[in-house]
């Protein structure tokens, strides 16, 4: 999978919050709400994101993701939810925080990293 921005991959994390798919199409002030962005942050975003193939928007129109958009969402948004409950229920750490801090660490993990991370985490049954 070919990586994106971080903050691309924000935005594909939050569309798949959202319900969005390659069925399921999202609006774009309901993803601008959900990141505490402008709706033109919104459109240039998703300007960039069409160019990657990520996902599909038809003139002012709903945005729906592509299988490519969709996966790379959903592995996004999957590695934050590891991320947070470990740092919660193994660490100790406040939920707020985790949150935060696991949004962080989602996009600085190696994909092999993270492989070996969710493994153990496997292994603690958390």
């Amino acid at each position: 999978m070919v990586k994106t921005t971080m903050s691309h991959e924000d935005y594909l994390e939050a569309i798949v919050m959202l319900g969005g798919s390659t069925t399921s199409p999202v609006r774009s002030v309901d993803v601008a709400n959900k990141l505490g962005v402008s709706k033109a942050s919104v459109n240039k975003a998703v300007s960039s994101l069409k160019e990657q193939e990520l996902l599909v928007q038809p003139h002012y129109g709903d945005i729906t993701l592509t299988e490519a958009g969709y996966a790379y969402g959903q592995a996004v948004l999957d590695r934050h939810r590891m991320l947070s409950d470990f740092l919660t229920k193994a660490v100790g750490i406040d939920p707020e925080v985790a949150e935060v801090e696991a949004c962080q660490m989602e996009h600085a993990i190696s994909d092999e990293s993270f492989e070996k991370w969710e493994a153990f985490v496997r292994k603690l049954n958390l």
